[in-house]
Formats: structure tokens, C-alpha cells, sequence
């Protein structure tokens, strides 16, 4: 099949990897020219695990471009994966990228006889798809949805890192529908992708919406339950919450996935997707309490750890934080517990060393005061009085005791080192982990911190 796809983002660019990697021809589109520019030379645009090798092995199978006519007229489907920014004055997602690329699709259909797919990927508040983005199609092609093209949408559910291996082995294929036609075209296209044998749901375009959203939403708030369970556990001496979620996910009703009571969630997709949630059922009268408390325990994680590293932090001591990216195998930033702590300590004047294999650069234009960007691991660990691993990078794991700052603090967020070894050299603390009386050895309730997430 012949595929276009609008935008070559962190999205974008895997999706275009991963249909060439099957055997489809994909023209990309992209107003960034250094995106286009990359593709045409057979490399990827953007960081993601695996990508620059699906390219480079798939290179004469894709193309890239900045004229959308061009790539609409020479492929049979176009996907449109743009940012839908949040608009901060009331959580919900912005359509601008959207309607820009609706305009500029919708003026290239006028000019093809053929009958043409368009699917939306982006996350989207329901109602979107069916109320403005066919509309504006229709008005900019000539044509009628259901007769000279058809409208799917169909949002990604992926992490970043795991892109390439997420679009191939999905859980599930959500497809929203103008018309039976063009659900089936969707449908055989990703039996032939997917490695996987996932449960494809059709169904209307806003049903399709708020699937996507409520998917995210309810992740969320399993991972902060598991979260208040770890904080509940560090009260009772002996306990350990990875003991308790193995045991409580064993439940089919639970199940394990995102039960690992650590630290809270972020990136670009939980922490937004959970305030549009909130903001759809006010705006329709429903008061979202569940979602809401998702969301203010999540924002307290950071300034909890704050307020236990600063009563434990000796005179003129040094902070380190390790991990920035807000989980591993990406250099994004956005939304991040480990940043979210390094900007907390560093505003009321705290020294802090960090350190992240991949996030250092973005981290830089955030991080102001007394801050210091170490070049490794070891460094960071060797400068730290107390240090705190945010993110459970595997390479933190491999740290030695002997590279820890001797008589200083561990706080092991994700429980990813040896607790005995590391124990011998420095005091260890592990996030929903018990260990003698609650006052001395653990982090303090969620109730002592009152200060707002930065």
C-alpha cells in the first residue's frame, strides 16, 4: 500500500520506520526541512530506539517531503500525526497543527479522482474528528466524507523507547470510523503490521476519542495508587510494596502492568491526557474527583523527596539527581519527577549535581542556579551527600558501591540497586520500603509536604 504521513515527529518518523519495514511505500511531509532532509538521506529524524537501523535498511522504501499535494496525490492513505498542543487556560487539546494540515490534504483531494483515506492520529478531544476535522475536508476538497474519501481516527498507544516495538506488538488497534470502507481498509493494514495478533475495536469517531483518553487516564491512576501504596508501605517496618503489587497483580481484575509504586508518571501524554480528561467531564457537568486526585498526587511526589532530602542533607552538602528524561531510553523531559526535583532543591538554594544518559542537553536550558551537569554516573554518585536515582536507567544499576560518596545517602527511587551492597558503604532508602522505625528510616508522609510541584 502507498501511505503518506503528516508530521515526522517522535511519532511520526517511528510509523513511517515500521509501514516501510512491512513492505509499504511511505512518502513523509514535514514543515521542519531538517526532518525531510534526514529522511531523504536515509537516516532517522528523531531519537528512538531502534530507528536509525529501520531506516537505514528500509531506505528505498521511504521518502519525504514538504509538499502535502505532493504526497497526497502519489499514495492511497494519508495518517496525520501532528502536535495537538494542551491550551493552557483550559487543559484541552489545541486542533491549530491539525486544521493546518486538514486545509492543505482537503485542497490536494479536490485535485484526485481517486477515492482517498485520511486517518487521524493525534490525540484529539472527542468530538474533534467528526465536528471539525471532517468539515474542514469537506470544505477544503469539494467532497463528501463517505463518498470521495473516508476519515478514520486511530491513536497510537506507545511509550517513547519502545516505539518500534509497541507499533508492532499492540495490546489493541483503536479505529474510529466515518464508514464501513474505510474501517476495513485500517483494519487489513495493521493485520498485515503487527506482529502481534491485537484486538481491534471500530466503532464511531468520538467513541474512538474518548477511548484514547480514558485508556490514559486510567493508567494513571493505577500508577498512583501504587504510588500511595509504596508511601503507606515506607510507615510499616518490613514492608515492601514490590512484595505487595506482585501479590495484588496477580488479580485478573489488576493486573501488573504500571503497578511499581516508585515515583510519579510523566511525559506527553499521561500528565495532559489526565487534565483534558478532567476538563471533558467538567465541561459537560461531571465533576472528575478521581482524576483530579490522580492528578494532585502525582504533583506532590516531587516536593515530598524534596522535603526529605533537605532534613537529611548535611551542612553545605550536595544533592545529586539521577535521571532526568522522565523514564529511560528517551531524552524527554517533559513532565519528569527527577527535574521536577532538581528545579524544586535548586529554588530555594540547594546545591545539586545531575546526571542522565540522554537527557543532559534538554535538561541544561531548565536547570538555573547552582547546578552542576556531571559526565557520568560515577560522578554524579562520587559528589552526592544525598542521591537520589529518579529514573531507573539500566545503567545506574551497574553503578559499584565503591563509587557512592562514603557515609552518604541513597534514595533508591525505583529499588533498582543492591540493597545489602549499597547498604554497607552509605545509608540506603528505598521508595515503598520499610525498614526499622518509620520516623528515621523512611520518606515522610505525603501530608508533611505541602508545597506545589514546580
Amino acid at each position: 500500500m502507498k501511505l503518506s504521513i503528516i508530521g515526522l515527529g517522535k511519532l511520526g518518523a517511528p510509523m513511517a520506520a515500521v509501514m516501510a519495514h512491512k513492505g509499504h511505500m511511505v512518502v513523509g511531509v514535514d514543515v521542519n526541512a531538517d526532518y525531510v532532509a534526514a529522511i531523504q538521506n536515509g537516516h532517522a529524524p528523531v531519537r528512538e530506539t531502534g530507528l536509525e537501523e529501520m531506516f537505514q535498511a528500509n531506505r528505498e522504501r521511504l521518502s519525504a517531503t514538504m509538499d502535502y499535494e505532493q504526497a497526497v496525490l502519489a499514495t492511497d492513505v494519508t495518517f496525520i500525526i501532528v502536535p495537538t498542543p494542551s491550551d493552557p487556560a483550559d487543559d484541552t487539546f489545541s486542533l491549530c497543527n491539525v486544521m493546518i494540515a486538514a486545509e492543505k490534504i482537503g485542497a490536494a483531494l479536490a485535485k484526485k479522482e481517486a477515492w482517498h483515506l485520511v486517518v487521524l492520529s493525534s490525540t484529539v478531544m472527542p468530538g474533534s474528528t467528526a465536528g471539525k476535522l471532517l468539515p474542514a475536508l469537506e470544505a477544503h476538497s469539494g467532497k463528501k466524507c463517505g463518498e470521495g474519501f473516508g476519515l478514520c481516527y486511530n491513536p497510537e498507544f506507545i511509550a517513547l523507547g519502545s516505539v518500534i516495538r509497541d507499533m508492532l506488538n499492540p495490546d489493541m488497534i483503536l479505529i474510529g470510523e466515518s464508514d464501513e470502507r474505510s474501517g476495513e481498509i485500517l483494519e487489513k493494514l495493521y493485520r498485515d503490521v503487527c506482529d502481534s495478533n491485537p484486538h481491534i475495536r471500530r466503532m464511531n469517531h468520538v467513541n474512538a476519542e474518548l477511548t484514547k483518553i480514558s485508556v490514559n487516564t486510567f493508567v494513571t491512576t493505577k500508577i498512583s495508587y501504587a504510588n500511595m501504596l509504596a508511601q503507606v508501605c515506607e510507615t510499616l517496618p518490613g514492608a515492601d510494596v514490590d512484595v505487595v503489587t506482585s501479590a495484588v497483580g496477580c488479580d485478573s481484575r489488576i493486573g501488573q502492568k504500571y503497578l511499581k509504586g516508585a515515583l510519579g508518571y510523566g511525559g506527553p501524554c499521561f500528565p495532559r491526557d489526565n487534565l483534558a480528561f478532567s476538563a471533558l467531564a467538567r465541561a459537560n457537568g461531571v465533576q472528575p474527583i478521581l482524576a483530579e486526585a490522580t492528578h494532585r498526587l502525582n504533583q506532590s511526589q516531587a516536593p515530598r523527596l524534596a522535603g526529605w532530602i533537605q532534613a537529611r542533607l548535611p551542612a553545605g552538602g550536595t544533592v545529586g539527581v539521577m535521571g532526568l528524561s522522565y523514564k529511560p531510553n528517551t531524552e524527554v523531559i517533559e513532565e519528569s519527577q527527577g527535574l521536577a526535583l532538581a528545579r524544586h532543591l535548586l529554588s530555594v538554594g540547594v546545591p545539586v549535581v545531575v546526571y542522565d544518559p540522554a537527557a543532559m542537553e534538554n535538561a541544561r536550558t531548565l536547570l538555573k542556579g547552582n547546578v552542576t551537569f556531571a559526565t557520568s554516573a560515577a560522578e554524579c554518585a562520587k559528589q552526592a551527600d544525598v542521591l537520589a536515582i529518579t529514573t531507573p536507567w539500566a545503567e545506574f544499576r551497574d553503578l559499584s558501591p565503591t563509587e557512592f560518596k562514603r557515609h552518604g545517602t541513597v534514595l533508591d527511587c525505583w529499588r533498582i540497586l543492591d540493597r545489602k551492597a549499597v547498604g554497607a558503604v552509605v545509608e540506603y532508602v528505598a521508595l515503598g520500603f520499610g525498614i526499622g522505625q518509620p520516623e528515621s528510616s523512611c520518606v515522610p508522609a505525603l501530608a508533611e509536604a505541602a508545597t506545589p510541584a514546580p
